[in-house]
C-alpha cells in the first residue's frame, strides 16, 4: 500500500455523520436536520447566520425531522427499535406531541402544499394509507382521501383541491389518476397499451396542470405535464436516463430535477417557464437524496454524498451557480484520498448481455498482490447499486477486499427492458449475472480467481443463499444480511400496510397461493443440503419485512451440514442497521469472517 495511505478501523470510517432528512425555516435563517451523531438519528439545529447548533431531540430511537414552522416547532417521524411503524410527531418548545397515537398503525408526514401539511395513516385500515390534512391551530385532522383501493399517493395542488394517485399493476406498469375533491371523482388520465409506469410529481402552481414521470416514450424515465382540463399532455424533458426525482419551489418558477446517470446522480435546475435547464454537481459524484427550495426561489438546498464523502447538506444559488456545504459530517481523521473511488465496470453475461456495476479496488492491489473479491448484491428485487458512501464497504475495501457492487438484470437505472429482464427468474436468471460476474473478475490480473465471495442484504441477502444453495461451487463465502430464504413464507406474511407492494410482488416473483411449488424450488431453505460454503448471517429481530425466523431455518440447516456458518442478531434493529454500535459489531464480525475463510 502507498505510503500515504493507512488502513481505517471501523469506529473510524463509521464515526463519519449519516444525515438522514432535513428541513429549512421559512426565511432560510434555521436548518434542520436528522444525524446519527450520537449513534442514532437525533434532530439537530443549525443557525445559518451565526453558525450556532443545538441538539433537538433526545430519544433511544431514530427521530426524522420532516417540516420547520415559521416559529421554530417542527414535525418529525419516530418508529420504535426499527418496527417501521412510525408516528408523526409535532415538537413544540421541546413539547412534544404525538399526532398520530394509535399503536399498531403507521403515519408519515406526506407534503407541505398551499400552506398546510398533508400527512399519511392507515388508522382506518392498515392495509392502505389514506391523506389527512393537519390543522396548524387544533392539530386537528381532516381525512382528505379515503384511499379505499389502496393506491399510492402524489402530490396535492396548492389550492388543496387535486391529489395525484398512481396504481401499479405490475412492477413494469402503472396507472395515473387525478382525485378532485370538489366533486369527489377520481379518474384514470393515464390510458395506454403495454407496459408503462407513470408517476405523478407536482402540480402547477395554478393548479391547472399536473407535473409527472413516465417511460411512455422511451426506456427511461421522462418528465412531461397534463392539462387537467383537457388531458393534454406535452413533453418537457426527455434525457438518456432516468430522472429520478423532481421537487417544486414553493412559487411555481422552478423544479429540481435529480438524474440518475449510470449510478451516479446528478442536480439540474429546471425553469418551468422556459423549460431551460441547468446541471449543477453538489458533490464529487455519489447520490443525491433531497432537494428543498427557499421560499423565493434563490436558493435550493440538497443532501449528497459520493463514495468517499458522508452526506452532507449543501445550497445552491441559483443565480450565479456558487454552492455551499452548510454542514460538515466527515471524521477529521479518515482522509478521503485514503478511500477508493470507484469506477463503473461492466461485463458481458452468460447470454451477451451487458451488465454494469461499481466496482472498488483496493489501492494495494497489484498483479504481484493478488487480491480476494466480494460480489455485493443491492437490495429489492428492482433496487440499485450506487456510489455512496459506505463505511462497511470501504472498510472491506480498505483491508484488502475488491468489491464489484454489481446492477444485474432486474436491476432499476438503466432502462424498463433491464429491469424486467428477471421477472420471474428470480435466483436464476439474475443469479446468473452474479455467476458471470465473479468469472469476470476472476479474469483481472489484481484478482485472486480461487477467493471471491458474494455478500448482500434484504433482497441480496436472498441471492446470496440462492448462490451458496444453486451454485454451490462458484463462492467461496457467502454474507447474508437479512435475506430471504423461504420465498412462499416471505410473500404470505408480507405486513399489511404493503398491500399494493404485496400484489407487485406477486406479480414479480410469484404467488405464494398458485405458485407455491415454483416458490419452494427458488427458495434456499429447500435446498440448503447443498450448501457447503461458509456462510455469515446477520439480522435484526424487530424486521417487519425478513421475518428472524428466515435467518433462524437457514442457518440451522447449514449447521446441520456441518458448513461454518456465524450467526450474529440485533434485539433493537429492523430492516436495516441504523445504529452506529450495531454496525460496527457487525462490519468487525464480516472482516473476521472473511479473513478467516476467504483465503
Amino acid at each position: 500500500m502507498p505510503m500515504s495511505l493507512k488502513r481505517y478501523s471501523i469506529e473510524e470510517l463509521i464515526k463519519a455523520s449519516t444525515i438522514a432528512s432535513f428541513a429549512v425555516s421559512k426565511d432560510s435563517s434555521k436548518l434542520m436536520y436528522s444525524s446519527d451523531d450520537r449513534g442514532h438519528y437525533d434532530v439537530y439545529q443549525v443557525d445559518l447566520v451565526n453558525g450556532e447548533k443545538s441538539r433537538l431531540t433526545e430519544y433511544d430511537e431514530n427521530a426524522l425531522v420532516k417540516h420547520v414552522f415559521d416559529d421554530g416547532s417542527f414535525l418529525f417521524m419516530m418508529d420504535r427499535g426499527g418496527n417501521e411503524l412510525h408516528h408523526l410527531y409535532l415538537n413544540r418548545g421541546g413539547e412534544v406531541v404525538d399526532l398520530t397515537p394509535v399503536e399498531g398503525t403507521k403515519s408519515g408526514f406526506h407534503q407541505f402544499s398551499g400552506g398546510h401539511v398533508y400527512y399519511f395513516s392507515n388508522r382506518l385500515d392498515k392495509t392502505r394509507f389514506d391523506l389527512y390534512r393537519l390543522d396548524r391551530t387544533s392539530l386537528e385532522s381532516e381525512l382528505i382521501f379515503e384511499n379505499k383501493e389502496a393506491m399510492d399517493l402524489g402530490p396535492v395542488s396548492d389550492d388543496g383541491r387535486y391529489v395525484g394517485l398512481s396504481r401499479q399493476n405490475t412492477a413494469n406498469d402503472s396507472e395515473m389518476f387525478i382525485y378532485d375533491r370538489s366533486t369527489g371523482d377520481t379518474r384514470c388520465v393515464s390510458l395506454h397499451t403495454g407496459d408503462v409506469k407513470f408517476l405523478p410529481v407536482f402540480f402547477s402552481k395554478d393548479s391547472t396542470e399536473l407535473y409527472y414521470l413516465t417511460d411512455e416514450i422511451g426506456e427511461f424515465m421522462a418528465l412531461r405535464a397534463m392539462k387537467l382540463d383537457s388531458l393534454h399532455s406535452r413533453e418537457v424533458l426527455t434525457l438518456d436516463w432516468d430522472i429520478f426525482d423532481v421537487e417544486r419551489s414553493q412559487d411555481g418558477r422552478y423544479a429540481a430535477l435529480v438524474v440518475n446517470r449510470d449510478s451516479f446522480f446528478e442536480l439540474q435546475i429546471l425553469d418551468l417557464a422556459s423549460d431551460e435547464v441547468t446541471n449543477v454537481r453538489f458533490s464529487p459524484g455519489g447520490m443525491i437524496y433531497q432537494q428543498v427550495f427557499d421560499r423565493n426561489s434563490k436558493r435550493v438546498f440538497a443532501l449528497a454524498d459520493s463514495a468517499v464523502t458522508p452526506t452532507d447538506i449543501h445550497v445552491l444559488s441559483i443565480g450565479d451557480g456558487e454552492v455551499k456545504t452548510l454542514t460538515n459530517s466527515a471524521n477529521a481523521e479518515v482522509e478521503s484520498d485514503d478511500l477508493v473511488t470507484p469506477t463503473i465496470l461492466r461485463f458481458s453475461s452468460y447470454d451477451g448481455t451487458i451488465v454494469p456495476g461499481v466496482f472498488y479496488m483496493p489501492a494495494d492491489a497489484s498483479p504481484e498482490k493478488k487480491v480476494p473479491a466480494l460480489i455485493w448484491v443491492h437490495g429489492g428485487p428492482g433496487g440499485q447499486s450506487y456510489p455512496r458512501y459506505n463505511p462497511e464497504l470501504q472498510f472491506l475495501v480498505n483491508h484488502g477486499y475488491a468489491v464489484y457492487a454489481v446492477n444485474n438484470r432486474g436491476s432499476s437505472g438503466y432502462g424498463k427492458s433491464f429491469f424486467k429482464a428477471a421477472d420471474h427468474k428470480h435466483g436464476e436468471a439474475d443469479l446468473d449475472d452474479c455467476v458471470a460476474a465473479a468469472r469476470h473478475l476472476a479474469t483481472m490480473e489484481e484478482i485472486d480467481g480461487d477467493r471471491i465471495g458474494i455478500i448482500g442484504g434484504s433482497y441480496g441477502g436472498y441471492m446470496v443463499l440462492a448462490a451458496l444453495a444453486f451454485r454451490p461451487k462458484v463462492f467461496k463465502v457467502g454474507v447474508d444480511i437479512f435475506g430471504v430464504s423461504n420465498w412462499v413464507r416471505t410473500l404470505k406474511e408480507i405486513p399489511p400496510w404493503w398491500r399494493a407492494i404485496r400484489d407487485l410482488l406477486y406479480r414479480k416473483i410469484g404467488d405464494p397461493f398458485s405458485e407455491e411449488e415454483y416458490l419452494r424450488s427458488i427458495s434456499p431453505l429447500f435446498h440448503a443440503s447443498k450448501i457447503e460454503r461458509p456462510l455469515l448471517v446477520l439480522q435484526g429481530v424487530n424486521d417487519p419485512r425478513v421475518l428472524k425466523v428466515e435467518s433462524d431455518e437457514i442457518v440451522q440447516k447449514a449447521r446441520e451440514n456441518g458448513v461454518p456458518t456465524g450467526y450474529i442478531v440485533f434485539d433493537d434493529e429492523g430492516h436495516g442497521f441504523t445504529r452506529k454500535v450495531n454496525r460496527i459489531t457487525a462490519a468487525k464480525a464480516m472482516l473476521e469472517f472473511l479473513d478467516r475463510y476467504l483465503v
